[in-house]
């Protein structure tokens, strides 16, 4: 079978930018997936005389930069050119939002265009598919419904203990920037040793540096981290490792160059390039109390960042940053509340993962 045996598919046109308001005049334009939200678009900007119009139900996917993000309209609406709406006739709205999720890599794959990737109508009409009976698609999207309702419910878990580590932060400190509970202040560098990274080969990724069995943290790393870094994606040879230093597990990794000021501890001894700066408590604080003091402070620093071909801050800078310094006993309190926290957060890590790789293998298993 073919995606055009099962739907009609509708491809999106902008209209005249006169007919753009958001007065509620009119029904609402959707112009890409810049629109879309968890499952249905959010609604920004409304259109007085609408070209192409999706209907209540439709699948609405994305046709270009970038292919195949997919949301359910849950109104009538009008699409723009980045957006197809894809109207079931053999099938139900469930299943074929799947069915397009089972096979976004492959649609993404058929893109054409050199600016930027898009696929047109006929190339999504003639896009082989699995059949399934009626019934058959309401069995297999009741169990992925199921699933991906599971990941959902795992995913808000995670988001309020994110939110509840901050508040409880603000609750027993207040907000450490304006010193809101009057505790006392002194310098990052009178708190424990700050030393930056290491990268003496210029460029620092040539491929006799690279490759060997000692973990190499990067910004990236730092930046996608929560709490802890528990994973790296580069290593050092033993030449790599001459030319560099290798930090101690427990060291709080500072970015100062590209994601300015994100924090993160290791949980390995590793390398680290100039672009990161290593934090070691002398005993006056903790590592996860100075994470979360950076929380509040990374915005800051980012916008005294001086613009130059790529923003940065200097050691200078952290080593004289002004933070609150409560007494050893609260931020304790503090780090073991955390601790627990992050043991919550990782056994429903463990769980969305198990989820995540059912949904894949289901996907797999009924569209190919």
């Amino acid at each position: 079978m073919k995606l055009g045996d099962i739907c009609d598919i509708n491809m999106g046109q902008s209209p005249s930018s006169e007919t753009y308001n958001t007065n509620n005049s009119g029904i609402p334009f959707f112009q890409g997936n810049a629109d879309f939200g968890e499952r249905s678009p959010i609604v920004r900007i409304y259109c007085s005389k609408p070209t192409k119009i999706a209907k209540k139900g439709d699948i609405l996917f994305s046709v270009r930069a970038p292919i195949g993000a997919i949301n359910i309209a849950d109104c009538e609406c009008c699409i723009g050119r980045g957006l197809s709406a894809l109207t079931p006739k053999k099938s139900t709205t469930e299943y074929l939002f799947f069915l397009l999720k089972a096979k976004n890599k492959i649609l993404q794959s058929l893109g054409t265009g050199s600016t930027f990737k898009a696929i047109n109508k006929n190339t999504l009409l003639s896009l082989p598919i699995s059949s399934h009976s009626i019934n058959e698609q309401r069995i297999i999207s009741n169990k992925l419904s199921l699933i991906e309702n599971a990941i959902r419910i795992r995913e808000r878990q995670l988001v309020k203990l994110n939110q509840l580590a901050k508040s409880r932060f603000i609750e027993m400190f207040g907000d450490p920037i304006s010193n809101s509970k009057g505790w006392e202040i002194t310098k990052l560098e009178d708190l424990g040793e700050l030393s930056r990274g290491i990268s003496k080969s210029r460029p620092r990724n040539l491929p006799e540096l690279l490759g060997g069995k000692y973990p190499l943290v990067q910004t990236g790393d730092v930046a996608n981290s929560e709490l802890y870094i528990t994973r790296y994606n580069s290593t050092y040879s033993e030449l790599g490792l001459k030319q560099s230093k290798m930090w101690k597990a427990g060291t709080l990794c500072i970015t100062i160059a590209a994601n300015i000021a994100k924090t993160a501890i290791l949980k390995f001894d590793a390398c680290f390039p100039d672009s990161i700066v290593g934090f070691k408590s002398n005993g006056k604080t903790n590592q996860i109390f100075i994470h979360y003091i950076f929380s509040f402070f990374q915005e800051l620093l980012e916008s005294q960042a001086p613009t130059v071909a790529q923003k940065n801050i200097n050691l200078q800078t952290l080593q004289n940053l002004m933070v609150i310094c409560p007494p050893s006993k609260f931020q304790n309190d503090f780090e073991s509340f955390i601790q627990q926290l992050d043991k919550s957060k990782f056994r429903i890590k463990k769980s969305l993962e198990k989820l995540e790789m059912t949904y894949k293998a289901l996907l797999q298993e009924y569209f190919g």
